[in-house]
């Protein structure tokens, strides 16, 4: 009896030390293999870690030489519209890689090729952007060099001005002397003006009218007034002598043209007199081949740019 439950004693220990050792080996088992899969997820978060590191530096180091590629153009005078736009895009990357635990280190290096390229590319732009800057100073130096040349003709034209100034000065006198000149030639008159028909034996007649056939030579007299404040000086005379229908008689050899009040004129014939400051009889005398049509002629006299006298005479 009592070696019965000294057995059923044995097994029941013997039981329970095997079933120990069964609850140990499992948690064994379970120890082993969880520290196995512990070390795997170290294993991905040290790489998940080391690829995030590599990405935020690349990501950083671009943005550091978009940073001076900007100041670059700055300064340059270029345009950094799309190095700006392309440094937000980066930032953006930059922002997303810290929250994305799942990102794709195939998509990073596929971002990171295309920053890159875009880096290369602006490489090329700068370099045409200095040589465009290098021809710009070149103008910038020649434009200088022309400004100094300019600014010492300045100073050229200073004493070309200061001596025009004394020409104008000078012309300033002549044109009042001049305008002196005119005032007296306006005060020149001619009056008592008559014409007298020569005969080709000499004889004079006067009054009119005048037969065609008796007429050589035409005498034009009149008296120039004396003029206390004419000066002594030689003037030329133009005489026009106009038929009825407001012709010119010409076929002489003193005829020719006049300018009056910007237009020209003709005349019949002209002659020079010396004026002096006391009265005058002046005489001219005007010949032609054809003969005179009968009708009323006008006789204009002219001097120095002004009319001094007019008559008429009749043929018949």
């Amino acid at each position: 009896m009592e070696a019965d439950m000294m057995n059923t004693k044995q097994g029941a220990i013997n039981m329970t030390i095997g079933s120990l050792v069964g609850i140990l080996s499992l948690l064994a088992y379970l120890f082993i293999g969880s520290r196995n899969e512990t070390l795997e997820v170290q294993k991905q978060l040290t790489t998940k870690v080391e690829q995030f590191a590599s990405i935020q530096q690349k990501l950083d180091s671009i943005a550091t030489v978009l940073n001076q590629k900007i100041v670059e153009v700055r300064q340059l005078g270029g345009s950094v519209t799309g190095l700006q736009r392309i440094k937000r895009q980066l930032e953006n990357d930059k922002k997303k890689l810290k929250y994305d635990l799942t990102f794709s280190l195939q998509q990073y290096d596929l971002k990171i090729r295309d920053y890159q390229d875009f880096l290369v590319q602006n490489d090329v732009d700068i370099r045409k952007l200095k040589e465009e800057n290098g021809t710009l100073q070149s103008q910038a130096r020649l434009l200088e060099k022309e400004k100094q040349r300019i600014l010492s003709e300045n100073e050229g034209l200073k004493d070309e001005r200061a001596t025009l100034a004394k020409t104008v000065v000078a012309y300033s006198l002549q044109n009042a002397d001049l305008k002196e000149k005119v005032t007296l030639a306006s005060a020149i008159k001619a009056v008592n003006l008559e014409v007298s028909a020569l005969a080709s034996n000499g004889k004079e007649r006067r009054g009119g009218p005048y037969k065609a056939s008796r007429i050589d030579r035409l005498k034009i007299a009149f008296i120039i007034p004396s003029n206390p404040v004419a000066q002594v000086r030689s003037a030329d005379v133009y005489v026009r002598i106009l038929d009825a229908t407001g012709a010119v008689v010409g076929y002489n050899t003193g005829a020719g043209v006049l300018w009056l009040d910007g237009r020209e004129i003709g005349y019949s014939t002209r002659q020079t007199i010396e004026l002096q400051p006391n009265d005058q009889q002046i005489a001219i005398f005007f010949h032609r081949d054809a003969a005179y049509k009968p009708g009323t002629y006008t006789v204009e006299l002219y001097t120095e740019g002004f009319r001094i006298g007019d008559g008429q005479f009749d043929v018949k």
